[in-house]
């Protein structure tokens, strides 16, 4: 019997990256998982990002510590006040106070070097170049540019026969479409974490960019979001 492909997929313990890592899984991978404890305010992503990959059944999950906070610069891992209750267009207009500096070149790097260790040729990312908060990193060109990275600056990529693939399922998909595809896949969407600014014991703002982001897709799809929220988009 031939034994399923590897592939490092990073899950964060979000909606997009939970239904990356079922779409890794149907396509017959063997999924390494890998997390990122980086200083973040919201750091309740990581024990969602924990109970996703038990249900997921992945072959592995590691966390990694890096301190981003030495840098801050983001309102997740700085004194910076998180966004709220803004509408699309103010989402859409500049890229927001929540970016990490390079926050998904450092994942993928660290994702990348496991991948060659693993014996590896496929990573999964769950962005999102449609209903995002303007991050640059949640491009096709950032993820075309990546890969193109992969396959000249590892020893895999040069010597090996087999290319590096860096998977964005997502990359052109709503967020309603995101919901129906985890659907239809199992995920468990009440495990999941998106909120930039959760309360201590978890539950979610309801107003920040991602909170109303999340919301909105799950109304599209005509379903209720089964994450706890402190207050809702339409809560009076």
């Amino acid at each position: 019997m031939i034994p399923a492909p590897r592939a490092v997929v990073l899950v964060s313990g979000g909606l997009d990256s939970a239904t990356a890592l079922a779409i890794a899984r149907r396509d017959g991978f063997e999924c390494h998982a890998l997390s990122f404890r980086y200083g973040q305010r919201h750091a309740v992503e990581l024990t969602a990002a924990a109970a996703v990959c038990r249900q997921a059944g992945v072959a592995d999950h590691r966390v990694i510590d890096i301190d981003l906070r030495a840098f801050g610069g983001s309102a997740l891992t700085a004194d910076i006040p998180v966004p709220k209750n803004r509408t699309e267009g103010a989402m859409a207009a500049e890229i927001p106070a929540t970016y990490v500096p390079a926050r998904n070149t450092i994942f993928l790097s660290f994702a990348l070097a496991w991948a060659e260790v693993l014996g590896a040729r496929d990573i999964f990312i769950g962005v999102n170049a449609l209903d995002y908060s303007g991050y640059p990193d949640c491009r096709p060109e950032f993820v075309a540019q990546f890969e193109r990275l992969a396959n000249v600056a590892t020893r895999a990529g040069v010597e090996g026969t087999t290319p590096f693939r860096l998977h964005a399922p997502l990359i052109s998909m709503t967020k309603a479409q995101i919901i129906a595809a985890g659907t239809a896949l199992g995920v468990d969407f009440g495990l999941t974490r998106s909120c930039y600014d959760p309360a201590p014991e978890g539950a979610a703002c309801g107003t920040c960019d991602s909170c109303l982001l999340r919301l909105r897709g799950f109304e599209e799809h005509g379903t209720v979001d089964p994450a706890p929220y402190i207050r809702r988009q339409h809560d009076s």
